[in-house]
């Protein structure tokens, strides 16, 4: 059991989300940053999809009933445990009647932590992730509060053993550390990488050269469905209104207005504004840590290179897993 000392700014829980709906209008949602909740699983032993917690800005205070291993990554959160420095991107013991606090994020904007075994609530069309809009899922469809007790499931028996390890050596945390920020080939700073869109054409091709080149500010208005982003007006030479079409994760929009709408995993199924671009998946992440005022520039590339990226992502977190798992015979 899990019990919740006080929720932060706001925490939810979230797997990777609940694909196959979306022809009835529900989102598939999920944790914002996929591959950090991966990775963030992968450290305590978890399937991908475990359900774990993720935070926002300013994370709760937590405590637990038994020992256990529990991870985070992320922004750069002030997280402590028992209040001595809770290491980031490795499994570390946390004992019963410990208290975990993750107090406001010093840069970036959202951390995830995974808990060994995976927070045990109900699945709602398959997933266990929160949809607050809809009031679905998570625990009771909605954020943390100060009082909640969640269950949490066994832990693996690759856990139970690093746990029990770190418990004979008196140890805290492991020596080995999974940064998903550094696997397969991650993009320069400031720069997402991205594909052009469906209706790129309806720009005039000043405004296509400006999207790709101009430095973006976030603003705040942001929040789960997407980030708006301030910069040069994106002209278009094709005034006609578009019949709504699917959108993903990673989809750049642009209103009338011409400022792009860069969209996260609780979008929309449709939308009706002209899809200038879309982002590259291994960069998506990135758009969840912005904070108002921070920029980021689009790099074009081809699908082909977009498929590469992925491919080179997933083969490291391969090669990852198989060497953790050797860490137990």
């Amino acid at each position: 059991m899990m019990r919740i000392v006080k929720p932060g700014l706001l925490t939810t829980v979230q797997d990777l989300g609940r694909p196959g709906y979306q022809q009835y209008g529900i989102v598939v949602g999920g944790a914002l940053d996929g591959f950090a909740a991966r990775a963030a699983n992968l450290c305590v032993g978890n399937d991908d999809n475990a359900a774990l917690l993720e935070m926002a800005q300013y994370g709760p205070e937590v405590i637990f009933e038994r020992d256990t291993l529990v991870a985070w990554n992320g922004g750069d959160f002030d997280a402590r445990v028992a209040g001595e420095p809770l290491p980031r991107d490795r499994a570390v013991r946390v004992a019963a009647g410990e208290t975990i606090n993750f107090w406001p994020a010093r840069s970036g904007l959202r951390a995830w932590l995974a808990i060994a075994g995976g927070i045990d609530v109900p699945l709602v069309m398959g997933s266990r992730t929160t949809y607050r809009r809809a009031g679905l899922g998570g625990h009771e469809g909605r954020p943390l509060i100060a009082g909640d007790a969640l269950k949490l499931f066994e832990p693996s028996p690759w856990a139970r053993q690093v746990l029990a390890t770190l418990q004979t050596g008196g140890k805290r945390a492991v020596a080995w550390t999974v940064r998903p920020e550094t696997m397969g080939q991650p993009a320069r700073p400031g720069v997402v990488r991205a594909l052009r869109g469906p209706e790129c054409d309806w720009f005039t091709k000043e405004a296509q050269r400006i999207f790709f080149s101009a430095a973006w500010r976030a603003t705040n208005e942001a929040d789960r469905m997407g980030v708006r982003l301030s910069g040069p007006e994106l002209a278009r030479r094709h005034e006609g209104e578009m019949v709504s079409s699917s959108v993903n994760a990673g989809t750049v929009q642009v209103p009338p207005a011409g400022q792009p709408i860069v969209l996260l995993p609780s979008r929309q199924s449709i939308g009706g504004y002209p899809r200038i671009a879309g982002v590259a998946s291994v960069d998506l992440g990135r758009f969840t840590q912005l904070r108002p005022g921070d920029t980021v520039g689009f790099e074009e590339i081809t699908l082909a290179v977009a498929h590469d990226l992925y491919l080179a992502r997933e083969r490291d977190f391969a090669r990852v897993r198989m060497g953790l798992a050797r860490l137990t015979g």
